[in-house]
């Protein structure tokens, strides 16, 4: 695809960049990160990402440091979701015929997946899989070195996951980064077993932090913050039937943690501009956002499931074009203002 336009090229931008966790979704963001990292003239400072999100934070990472910089990540990220999609061959969801001849991505027809969602309300991973089986495990091991993850200086990593027993969200920084903090990012609890690390259990990082903004805005010199957004926010129809009340309960619960940091953002930016107080981290921070939620808002929660080739390709474009369109609308904003419409 040829680039609609690039950031200026008289300066070269330093921007953070936070990622939605949303399991297949997550392709979209490879897609939109695939074109922000063609831009020369965007530097990556800080990465802040939540389960699909984390994964591709870290992937991005060990593809930067591996060699190459930003052409080394675009690589990395392509292997990995192709990798993925390779993984789930095997697995026992896939698409039913019928979705698949009326050319749905979802597995809102499939036998495997309809079973899966009433065995999870009613067997726990504990239960059906007391060996804590995790084929992502392997996949991540035989793709990532995470000792050169944590040596990756010019990336700032924050991952996110959520302590079971207190609540909280807990955010692990590149230095200390190994398999399981990715794991425990990505820990569905109805799929998986608890991630245990120094002692504490913990579960995907989406419930409390997806992804989390403040480490970008207190740890980082850049003071453009772009949020790559997988869930949609607003859904104008009224959910009716089961799948569709099912979509939305997943859509709100993995925004509810973003629109509560967002929202105390913009309160704190009110607050010391009213009291003078001197945080002009918060005063200058400029929040910028992709995403595509008219061609998102079609796809079933089930889609998040699916790690068909075709499907992952076609997230893929959707993330770059989208990417793209914001580019060309947006680039010139960057370094100045928001962009972000906080209503």
């Amino acid at each position: 695809m040829q680039n609609a336009q690039s950031t200026p090229s008289s300066r070269p931008v330093r921007v953070d960049i936070a990622l939605q966790g949303g399991g297949a979704h997550g392709a979209f963001t490879w897609g939109a990160l695939d074109r922000l990292l063609e831009d020369e003239d965007l530097v990556f400072d800080g990465i802040s990402g939540t389960s699909a999100g984390a994964m591709n934070a870290v992937v991005l990472a060990d593809g930067y440091a591996r060699g190459g910089g930003k052409a080394g990540a675009q690589r990395a990220l392509q292997r990995f979701w192709r990798a993925v999609s390779d993984m789930a061959r095997f697995s026992p969801l896939q698409r039913s015929p019928l979705d698949s001849m009326m050319g749905r991505w979802s597995m809102d027809g499939s036998i495997a997946y309809l079973w899966f969602q009433l065995a999870s309300n009613l067997v726990s991973p504990y239960q059906f899989n007391p060996a804590n089986l995790n084929p992502l495990r392997e996949l991540l091991v035989g793709l990532v070195d995470f000792d050169r993850v944590r040596s990756c200086e010019e990336l700032k990593l924050f991952i996110s996951a959520t302590n079971v027993r207190t609540g909280r969200a807990r955010i692990f920084r590149r230095a200390e980064l190994g398999i399981d903090h990715l794991l425990a990012s990505a820990c569905l609890p109805q799929l998986y077993q608890a991630v245990d690390i120094d002692g504490e259990a913990y579960w995907d990082g989406g419930y409390m932090g997806n992804p989390a903004l403040f480490p970008l805005i207190d740890e980082t010199a850049a003071h453009d913050l772009i949020i790559i957004q997988v869930n949609p926010v607003l859904r104008p129809e009224l959910p009716r039937t089961a799948v569709e009340i099912t979509n939305r309960l997943n859509e709100i619960t993995f925004n509810a943690s973003l629109v509560r940091e967002i929202a105390s953002i913009v309160l704190l930016k009110e607050l010391i501009d009213e009291e003078r107080i001197d945080r002009a981290r918060f005063t200058e921070m400029r929040l910028h956002q992709i995403d595509a939620d008219e061609e998102l808002l079609r796809l079933s929660v089930s889609s998040k499931f699916n790690a068909d080739w075709n499907f992952l390709q076609y997230l893929h474009g959707v993330g770059y074009c989208a990417a793209n369109r914001w580019l060309a609308t947006n680039a010139q904003f960057l370094g100045t203002q928001s962009t972000l419409k906080l209503a």
